[in-house]
Order: C-alpha cells, then structure tokens, then sequence
C-alpha cells in the first residue's frame, strides 16, 4: 500500500492510487478478520452468553461498508480527472501494479481453502482476488498508455477498480447484513429441516422453528416437536442433534418436545 500510494503520487497515476486505497481497505478487512477471529474464541460469560462468536459477522459487514466508502472516493477522483486529464509515468505504474499482483494472488491462494466454509475467510478471500485483478488492469492500462498516449485511459481504468470492487461487496454487503438480522443463513432450506424433523418417528407436528447464525462458521437451532407419547429420551436427543449436523451443519441445536395436549 504504501509502495503504491508514493510511487501512484510520483507518476500522477490516479489507477495506481486506486489500486492503493483498495489494497488500504483490504489491509483494515485482514486487520476486522483477524480481531473478530480472536473475539469468536473467547469463552462465554454472564453477561454475553454465546460468547463473541457474532463479532466474525460485524467485521463482515464493517468490511462491506468500508469497500463502498472507497468505491466513492474513487469514482469521484476518476471524474474529476476526465475533466482535467493528467500524464502518468507508465514504466513506472506497470512494474508498481505488476509487484501488487504477486503480492495479492499469494494472498489469495492463503485463504482459498476456507473461504467456503467461512463467511469472514471468504470476505478476505474476495478482496484478495478482487486486487489481484485490478492490479493487472492498471499494468495493462498502463501499458496502453504507454503506446497510445490516451491518457483517458488511466480515470477509465479506475473506474473499472471501483465495478469490480462494488459487484464483490454487494452480495457480501447482503449476505454479512442478512446473518446480522438473524436470517436463515443462505447455505441451509429451512423446509428441509422442518421435512427432516417432521419424518422423525412418532411426530406429529413441527413449529417455532428457528435457525439463525451465531457466527460465520455456526448455525443454532431451536424448535419444538410434537410427540405425544414424550418422555425424557437423551439417545433421540442426541441422535437428532447428530443428524442436524451430519446433514444440515447445524452444530447448536435446543429441542423441546411436547404431548400436543
């Protein structure tokens, strides 16, 4: 980042200084990721009885937030310099951004294994791939410029940073505000579960089922069975508690039966 902003500043490459602050906000992303990975582990307490497992959701949505905050900034930079086109040091901006994708693709390939079981790892994921990218349309502008001297072609470039930017972090901004709200997260069919739980032997009826996300990585359940010859049966307990996760990924699981009567 710093490496892009001075040598951006030096060759009056706004692509370059976009690129920069879209690296910025991945470095804050890795910073949001990394806290909220350590607050998920603390243990619970009195007073915060799941623990902080729902702080992996917040730094998700603080990511998506601060992405759209830098997409502004950018586009209104690039309009600026449409109306005022400036000349940029190609040499310098292709052999900068060349040295970026290296940097941001290693990156990338760090978190490729758990960014799908993760939604925090994949928020890293994405922005990680997201700069590697843009990092090859500011060289290839870059050279362009060099060959053709359009030096419209630098505003336009970032301009591009800042669609790609904002089509990653829409479904992300989405989704990490859905998990916020306690939606069903968009991995699990809540009429699945309520199918499984309905064929289950000796039910008779399912309802105040809910599923929400405690953190990026853990589902809960609760839900109550109908079961009119109901006793206290700890193997069905666990047998079903088994199943949600085996089948669904549903690690926390509450269920309370009833006679129906």
């Amino acid at each position: 980042v710093v490496i892009e902003v001075v040598f951006g500043l030096l060759s009056n490459s706004l692509a370059l200084l976009a690129d920069a602050g879209h690296n910025l906000s991945d470095v804050l992303s890795l910073f949001f990721a990394w806290g909220a990975s350590v607050l998920a582990r603390r243990i619970p307490t009195q007073r915060h009885t799941y623990g902080l497992r729902r702080t992996s959701i917040l730094a998700a949505l603080i990511n998506a937030l601060v992405l759209l905050v830098a997409v502004g900034a950018i586009v209104w930079e690039a309009m600026l310099r449409f109306g005022h086109p400036e000349p940029v040091v190609s040499d310098t901006v292709i052999w900068v951004a060349s040295a970026g994708i290296v940097i941001t693709g290693f990156t990338a390939w760090l978190f490729m294994s758990g960014q799908k079981q993760d939604l925090n790892i994949r928020a890293a994921y994405l922005h990680m791939m997201a700069d590697a990218a843009v990092s090859l349309g500011v060289v290839l502008a870059a050279i362009a410029i060099k060959f053709t001297d359009w030096l419209w072609l630098d505003p336009f470039m970032s301009l591009v940073v800042a669609v790609i930017i904002g089509i990653g972090t829409w479904g992300l901004l989405r989704e990490s505000l859905s998990l916020a709200l306690d939606a069903v997260p968009a991995n699990i069919h809540p009429s699945k579960v309520e199918a499984y739980l309905a064929s289950l032997p000796g039910i008779e009826a399912v309802h105040d089922l809910h599923i929400w996300a405690m953190s990026t990585t853990e589902i809960a359940l609760t839900v109550h069975l109908v079961k009119p010859d109901a006793v206290i049966d700890d193997l069905l307990l666990v047998h079903i508690n088994n199943e949600l996760r085996e089948l669904f990924g549903i690690q926390h699981t509450t269920v309370q039966f009833e006679r129906g009567d």
